[in-house]
């Protein structure tokens, strides 16, 4: 235990990180007890945790036909009706982590008693949502120290479409694609970056294969349409590694083997099964007329802003620096940009599902942009006005979101 409390491993920088998350927390619970009523449950989401619960059960696979599915009588989404009884955009892994709370409720699952299994059911996501927010705030202190970590892990803390997605607040459960992304790109990059060591890679690198596998597995079984990090991923591993890329390849096909076998063990290890839900699957689900429509850039915009007020002022100032200030253009910045706009793009091109949960997995990587940028700007002469700029738009960021969630269960 006194080895892995060092001040290397647990110091100031991790406590203020805890703070920030704690509260991060205090402010979901406040917006779980003003804001959960028990007839706001949603058909879509006591599906979700019926189905789960029969696959945990053994009656069936949850997202696939069955009898019991028949038999409870749950309200079945549209989208699932019309592909045969199978889900067309989450696997059962889906349907098992948001269910798995309530293995151990005795109660029932009707909307009188929403009020009490809805708290257990939001579980899984109030937990994917904090350890997003370490993971950012781990990763943007890697790449651009301290104060890159603390801007970025601020302005998650603080992001009222991160606190809805958290707590399934009129959002839906998108959190686990999320972190599912952040982690395959971020992890990607860690391993590129490792394999320089004078090591046997391969062997040395198991821990980070089997964390890429399951952020791989994580992020495709939530979205299916989130394979497109399958190339992705090995595109920047090839890329930062370039004297090293047969390594690179063998590191991603051994953690997309490990992501093939948690996928399949979601589906029971029934190969049949699986082949047929990714049959029904839809993987690109991008409609070219909604670029070409004005309404959809503007309601993009306004998404942004609801992912945090700061990003409106921040990101123009990013960009603007990126793209003037040479200094600024390396990899580290660039590589969540690119991210982000591949998502923002992915919104803009699936206006209904699963176009929310795009535009919640780029929030992470403007975040971790915006605070390199900051970081950078911090290194010049002007630091003292560029941190009282910065301290100004991350307080009044947090202010105006602590006023809109004063107003939360208030009668209009």
């Amino acid at each position: 235990m006194g080895k892995f409390l060092t001040r290397e491993r647990f110091g100031e920088p991790q406590v203020l990180a805890g703070f920030l998350l704690l509260a991060f927390l205090a402010q979901c619970g406040w917006l779980l007890v003003r804001g959960t009523q028990p007839l706001e449950i949603e058909s879509s989401q006591l599906f979700c945790v019926v189905e789960g619960l029969q696959q945990w059960n053994g009656q069936s696979v949850a997202g696939t036909p069955s009898v019991e599915r028949l038999e409870a009588g749950t309200p079945t989404p549209p989208e699932i009706t019309q592909d045969e009884g199978y889900d067309p955009n989450h696997s059962p892994l889906w349907y098992l982590l948001s269910s798995l709370p309530l293995l151990g409720w005795t109660g029932t699952a009707d909307a009188g008693s929403f009020h009490y299994w809805g708290w257990l059911a939001r579980a899984p996501v109030l937990i994917l949502g904090v350890l997003l927010g370490a993971s950012l705030w781990y990763v943007a202190r890697r790449l651009y120290g301290n104060a890159g970590g603390y801007i970025a892990l601020a302005l998650y803390c603080f992001s009222p479409l991160i606190l809805r997605s958290s707590t399934l607040y009129s959002a839906p459960p998108e959190m686990s694609a999320a972190w599912g992304a952040f982690g395959t790109i971020f992890t990607a990059i860690a391993v590129a970056h490792t394999l320089y060591a004078p090591r046997e890679v391969v062997v040395w690198n198991w821990r980070r294969i089997l964390l890429l596998g399951l952020s791989l597995a994580l992020a495709i079984g939530s979205q299916f349409s989130l394979s497109i990090l399958i190339p992705i991923s090995l595109g920047f591993m090839l890329y930062l590694a370039p004297t090293r890329q047969r390594a690179a390849l063998a590191i991603w096909i051994a953690a997309c083997g490990v992501a093939f076998l948690l996928l399949l063990a979601s589906y029971l290890f029934r190969p049949s099964l699986l082949g047929q839900g990714m049959r029904h699957a839809i993987f690109f689900g991008i409609t070219w007329q909604a670029f070409l429509v004005p309404a959809t850039y503007v309601r993009l915009l306004a998404q942004i802003g609801r992912s945090g007020p700061a990003l409106l002022v921040a990101i123009p100032v990013a960009l603007i620096t990126y793209f003037v200030w040479r200094r600024t253009r390396y990899f580290g910045n660039t590589a969540p940009l690119m991210i982000a706009i591949l998502f923002l793009l992915f919104s803009l091109g699936t206006p209904h599902y699963p176009g929310f949960g795009f535009q919640l997995m780029a929030v992470p990587f403007l975040f971790v942009f915006v605070a390199g940028i900051a970081a950078d700007l911090l290194e010049t002469q002007y630091r003292d006005l560029v941190m009282a700029c910065i301290w100004g738009l991350l307080i009044a960021n947090a202010l105006w979101n602590l006023a809109e969630l004063a107003q939360v269960g208030r009668p209009v």
